[in-house]
């Protein structure tokens, strides 16, 4: 079984002004193509031939680097495109509103929350809101393309907001501006996507 870049739901030009065209087809069409590719190339041999994504980062650690780090890349940006849209912005509603409200006292203090993750991770990677195994809400990030599905994440859950800050997802427009950025994002966010992965998990 090979993987296969998804489908990206919006034109290139669909999250304009907030992320920009270019941008979003180097980072779709060159970089997730290429984790792509990389981890098809890695699955012959390896012992993770005929495993879902979920699978292989749950039990990441018994695979390559190769593995772990396209592996990663490719499940990672699968959700990032997901939880963008033209439409996005706001705050959350439903059963994940209150869940907000209950687990970091306001919308506020979550995205402080969240956003602080995104700005202080050294390098590259990512800023995550999982939901755990006792169903309690948290916030997190990962180096380089580890996700906290996989059994080498320091914060494990699972995930249902993910926000990139790899350079490359920003840095055409933004530069070494990766604050601006994280406040742009906040505009893209397809809250109602994002509860639908909440209300999977939670069995609601």
């Amino acid at each position: 079984m090979s993987f296969q870049l998804p489908s990206l739901p919006y034109a290139y030009d669909a999250l304009e002004p907030h992320i920009d065209a270019l941008t979003m087809e180097i980072h779709y069409s060159r970089h997730h193509q290429a984790y792509v590719t990389n981890l098809n190339n890695a699955l012959p041999g390896s012992g993770a031939e005929g495993l879902s994504l979920d699978d292989i980062c749950r039990q990441v650690s018994r695979f390559s680097a190769a593995i772990r780090n396209n592996g990663g890349g490719h499940w990672n940006h699968s959700l990032f495109w997901e939880i963008m849209s033209p439409q996005g912005g706001g705050e959350p509603g439903g059963a994940l509103g209150e869940a907000i409200q209950n687990y970091f006292g306001s919308f506020s203090d979550f995205w402080n929350q969240f956003a602080q993750a995104g700005a202080t991770r050294f390098g590259s990677g990512w800023a995550w809101l999982c939901v755990k195994d006792d169903k309690s809400l948290c916030v997190c990030s990962t180096p380089n393309q580890d996700n906290p599905l996989m059994d080498v994440a320091e914060c494990r859950g699972v995930p249902i907001l993910g926000m990139d800050v790899w350079e490359h997802a920003y840095y055409l427009k933004y530069q070494n501006r990766r604050p601006d950025y994280i406040a742009a994002f906040k505009n893209v966010i397809n809250w109602p996507a994002v509860e639908k992965r909440y209300q999977q998990f939670m069995g609601i």
